[in-house]
């Protein structure tokens, strides 16, 4: 079945994912404003730049992985719009290509508010978005992919936004963008775990390939307790009040999707995706209604 233009392109942006973008941005705001600062048209732009780039990526990632013969008619995930043939290759090339130049020109003022810093973090955070599946060396293809999420993600996306608030960064900022990055990389390690079998026959060495399903459900279970244990460090160091303690609001559904994913194989961990993004999201707000409360 054929879907339309405004669908196909809806599809192909990945919406699920895209809490990996916003939350960061949410929180490195929410810290700034409970330290007396914000800015709403530089929020604006960090949120949009932040969108464009993880929209990029996964255009990129549809390409690269259609081209690369990573996606095929076996894939597991959920449907590619090129691999299913509703956008050409071509086609697919141009939108990442007019989707990071989009988020490239927006972040040109976030550059001229922040300096020099945030302009490199901003090229390196498009470039990475490229690289993560296509060029010589893909990211994602040689186990790199959960270093590249649990940093970006995390402790570039928090630590910037605070910055480009306050013109100002403390360790505080980069532990809690950590949290944030490991349940953005929760979110890579169910799709890894998912394409196990697909993966090991294109050649796409990701750490669950690389170290089997034991470690990938550990690693998935350190990313839970790395970002709950956040919220009991904060308070237990006395930098907050108990009332960051609310940020643990969502760890019961952590459980749950961790008992989850010890049953669950193949396209049974789609749903899965959502899910430990919708935890991220939760966390996310949590988080941030805390910190400005405590």
């Amino acid at each position: 079945m054929e879907n339309s233009f405004v669908k196909t392109w809806f599809l192909a942006m990945r919406p699920k994912t895209l809490w990996a973008a916003v939350s960061p941005v949410i929180v490195g705001t929410a810290m700034a404003y409970g330290d007396g600062f914000f800015h709403l048209v530089i929020f604006a732009v960090t949120m949009s730049c932040a969108i464009a780039i993880q929209i990029g990526t996964n255009f990129a990632n549809d390409y690269y992985d259609f081209v690369k013969g990573a996606d095929t008619e076996e894939r597991m995930g959920p449907t590619r719009a090129t691999q299913a043939g509703w956008v050409t290759p071509q086609i697919m090339k141009r939108a990442f290509i007019f989707t990071f130049a989009i988020a490239f020109f927006c972040g040109l003022y976030l550059a001229w508010h922040g300096g020099v810093y945030i302009l490199l973090i901003g090229i390196v955070s498009i470039i990475c978005g490229i690289i993560y599946t296509g060029g010589p060396y893909p990211l994602g293809y040689n186990g790199l992919g959960d270093i590249f999420v649990l940093i970006f993600f995390g402790p570039v996306a928090v630590g910037g936004t605070y910055y480009l608030q306050t013109s100002n960064i403390e360790f505080v900022h980069i532990l809690c963008g950590l949290a944030l990055g490991a349940l953005a990389t929760a979110i890579i390690i169910v799709n890894n775990l998912r394409d196990m079998a697909t993966d090991v026959k294109v050649g796409k060495r990701t750490l669950a390939v690389r170290f089997g399903k034991t470690f990938t459900y550990i690693e998935y279970a350190l990313c839970f307790l790395g970002a709950f244990a956040l919220p009991l460090y904060l308070y237990f160091t006395q930098i907050k009040e108990p009332n960051i303690l609310y940020t643990l609001l969502p760890a019961p559904i952590a459980c749950i999707l961790f008992v989850k994913i010890l049953r669950l194989e193949g396209k049974q961990l789609n749903p899965l995706l959502g899910q430990t993004a919708l935890v991220l999201l939760l966390y996310s707000l949590c988080f941030s209604v805390a910190w400005i409360w405590s």
